[in-house]
């Protein structure tokens, strides 16, 4: 990114939004998918970034991160899911975690 360039900025706070959204999306919908609709129940089955803003996380964090350092750190309210409502008790809750990681690096492959 060149320095005070308006458009990288934009483009890449607007990256940053979708990767953490689809992040915890991806954890909710693989808790369905296992049987639990913890997630769809609490509306958090949606990619519209307002539900899943945490305050401290999704918004202090970041600001202060990007002054201090020059980088961003920062993440979104956890997607509610409850582990004794999956199917698979021995592998669910790693299918669950591992969710979002993987749709983070098909989102790096993709873009």
């Amino acid at each position: 990114m060149q320095d005070g360039d308006p458009t990288s900025l934009i483009f890449t706070i607007l990256v940053l939004i979708f990767s953490v959204v689809a992040h915890e999306v991806s954890h909710g919908y693989m808790a369905q998918y296992l049987g639990d609709p913890t997630a769809r129940l609490a509306g958090r089955l949606t990619m519209n970034p307002i539900k899943h803003i945490d305050p401290f996380g999704s918004i202090f964090v970041p600001l202060f991160s990007i002054f201090a350092t020059g980088f961003v750190i920062g993440w979104a309210k956890p997607v509610p899911y409850n582990a004794y409502n999956l199917r698979d008790q021995k592998w669910g809750d790693a299918k669950v975690a591992l969710a979002g990681p993987f749709t983070n690096l098909g989102i790096a492959i993709l873009f």
